[in-house]
């Protein structure tokens, strides 16, 4: 019966992987009512809810202040865990949950499944090299998830908050300050230290557009990064919409009882049109607008043909 019931759970771990929070829109206003769902499965669709006990961790952050989530504020809806609350003042904000760490018994096949299906493809790499591909996993894993969100027009400093999570992404830009065509850098931290070689996967998902079919239709993208030597992964902000980041960070265990443990890492944010298109870097603000003096780059041109045009006239006069 034991074994049934891990093998029943490993099936539902190979259908339900990474964990997700999910805002309707990223963009909130100051002190008004808001709602963060918790997915639980794949970016697209939660598959179930998370108990409450399995929490070790849920923090607001923003102001400079880190604020503890009590659970009365949790609710279920069709497999999604929902957390309600109130924002506060203009900034950007981060939401971060942590979860404890649970078993789960695996055979080989599901396990080299799992591995292949989730990108955990060092750890498969390691099994094919070292002939242990037929060995079965018991397997200990914990998840780490974050958002970064906007309320308000002002943008604070709090995006940059490292949470102290085994795993977690800790973005080196305030993505609300980017927009399509910038780079964005986000640092992994393992226990606090970047994380040098690790398997990352970006995603982003389009804001729905009418073609005019009738029809809103939106796309979604995954490239797969490796960090470099001080954690980080660089990647080209190509459109306006939900992004993503997902990792797995898995070692074989010396622990009784186990062979690997793993620590699940997700973040989530939205790119709009930010407030430095200029791509100046750091602190530009200039929209392409503007010119000398800080008047309109059009009254240059404007200038620009009427002196044209009035020496045109003088030099055809004088030929005359």
């Amino acid at each position: 019966m034991k074994r049934f019931i891990f093998l029943l759970a490993g099936a539902l771990l190979l259908v339900s992987h990474d964990m997700y929070f999910k805002l309707s829109t990223y963009f909130l206003s100051p002190d008004t009512p808001a709602r963060i769902q918790l997915y639980n499965g794949t970016f697209e669709r939660s598959e179930n809810t998370i108990d409450r006990n399995r929490m070790v961790d849920v923090s607001l952050v923003g102001q400079g202040q880190r604020m503890v989530v009590d659970t009365t504020q949790w609710s279920e809806e069709e497999g999604v865990t929902v957390l309600d609350f109130t924002t506060g003042a203009a900034g950007t904000w981060v939401a971060g949950l942590s979860t404890y760490a649970r078993n789960i018994e695996l055979s080989a096949a599901d396990f080299n499944d799992y591995l292949e299906h989730d990108g955990v493809l060092d750890m498969l790499v390691w099994r094919k090299e070292n002939g242990a591909m037929e060995q079965d996993a018991v397997e200990k894993y914990s998840k780490h998830v974050k958002t970064i969100f906007q309320v308000g027009e002002v943008l604070t400093d709090d995006w940059k908050r490292v949470l102290g999570y085994p795993i977690e992404f800790v973005p080196l830009q305030n993505p609300y300050d980017l927009h399509p065509g910038h780079l964005m850098e986000v640092q992994l931290l393992w226990q606090g230290e970047p994380l040098a070689g690790q398997l990352v996967h970006v995603g982003s998902e389009a804001k729905p557009h009418d073609h005019g079919d009738g029809v809103a239709h939106s796309h979604s993208d995954l490239t797969t990064y490796r960090t470099d030597s001080l954690g980080k992964v660089a990647f080209n902000v190509t459109q306006e919409g939900v992004w993503y980041l997902r990792t797995i960070y898995m070692a074989l265990s010396e622990e009784a009882g186990l062979t690997h443990e793993s620590n699940w890492a997700t973040l989530t944010f939205e790119i709009g049109e930010g407030h430095s298109p200029d791509h100046g870097g750091a602190g530009a603000h200039s929209h392409g607008d503007e010119a000398l003096f800080g008047l309109p780059s059009y009254v240059y041109w404007i200038g620009s043909l009427v002196l044209v045009m009035g020496l045109f006239f003088w030099f055809n006069r004088k030929k005359r």
